[in-house]
């Protein structure tokens, strides 16, 4: 079974996928790869039909409770890289079904490229140059938010970095990861008052869900930190008014946040490559829209950036943001 894992993973790999499906239904296995967006069939052979349960052992899911959703992450050297992997797997009477998540290790970006304009990517910049306040990086589910956060992360030096994460999205030694673990009682606002006590310079939080971790974000950044964050929301000013409707208290809010971003993924016009289409508040967009309640009237809106996109030539102008994982 190594040897046949290691030949998907190696396909996988060349073909850029992010995700293998493994779908055994009575006995009749099917194994897919997502790329570029799209699924892809792999030819089956005789032993893939124990690849779910080989899966499952190495990533030590419970194989007395199969009735129950479960994912397990696992590290695995292949070709002299060591890879880290997450298996989600889903069990009825007449099915399984797996998913194998390749979590890159290598992102590839600096951020000096991050964005398709040096007005933004001087934003990004200015963002981890703060050495306290809050920065929220916002988009829908598969924008690619988290490769955003530790691409800036990567681009910072001589920093003690934090991140707190459920799961652990991007395993990287450069960082101190902690993984969120609520069964265990360790809930991301427990995390962050753990983390505050190791004398951080930044702290990445995965994602604020809720109110409790919203609070202690604004707390981490108002003690001398900088936080920087996803959240989903559609735009930069609603990302605003998410935080406000999590009860943070709105001038607490506005003394802590250095930036907001928003996001979108698409596919390069006749390329297989992505590319981002940020929309960004600074500190001063930040402080005309809490005075005014909206944004100036020259707000270069997420919709303006694309659609120039599409004149430009980088993305085709029949081009839809992609719903694409990438992390």
């Amino acid at each position: 079974m190594e040897r046949r894992l290691n030949a998907l993973l190696r396909l996988a790999i060349r073909l850029k996928a992010t995700d293998i499906h493994f779908t055994n239904i009575k006995n009749n296995m099917k194994i897919e790869m997502r790329v570029n967006d799209e699924i892809k069939a792999v030819k089956v052979e005789p032993q893939d039909l124990k690849m779910i349960r080989y899966l499952q052992y190495l990533a030590n899911l419970d194989v007395g409770n199969l009735l129950k959703p479960q994912t397990g992450q696992f590290e695995w050297f292949l070709d002299d890289r060591l890879l880290s992997l997450r298996f989600a797997l889903i069990h009825n009477y007449k099915m399984d079904n797996g998913v194998l998540r390749i979590l890159n290790e290598d992102l590839g970006l600096k951020m000096e490229t991050l964005a398709i304009s040096l007005e933004q990517n001087l934003f990004f910049k200015k963002i981890m140059s703060y050495r306290s306040g809050l920065y929220i990086n916002s988009g829908p589910t598969g924008s690619g938010k988290t490769t955003t956060l530790y691409t800036l992360l990567h681009g910072v030096a001589h920093k003690k970095i934090f991140t707190i994460e459920d799961p652990i999205e991007i395993h990287s030694d450069a960082f101190v990861q902690i993984a969120i673990n609520e069964a265990m009682g360790l809930g991301y606002d427990e995390a962050i008052k753990q983390v505050l006590r190791h004398d951080p310079d930044i702290i990445m939080i995965g994602e604020i869900r809720d109110e409790l971790t919203a609070k202690m974000a604004i707390r981490a950044a108002n003690t001398g930190h900088t936080v920087i964050t996803s959240l989903h929301a559609a735009s930069c000013p609603l990302a605003i008014e998410r935080m406000l409707e999590l009860n943070v208290e709105r001038g607490q809010l506005l003394n802590v946040l250095t930036g907001i971003s928003n996001q979108r993924l698409f596919k390069r016009k006749e390329s297989d490559r992505k590319v981002v289409i940020y929309e960004t508040m600074d500190r001063g967009d930040i402080e005309y829209y809490f005075k005014m309640n909206r944004v100036r009237e020259d707000f270069y809106s997420l919709k303006r950036r694309i659609e120039d996109a599409q004149k430009e030539g980088i993305i085709a102008k029949e081009e839809t943001a992609l719903d694409f994982t990438v992390v």
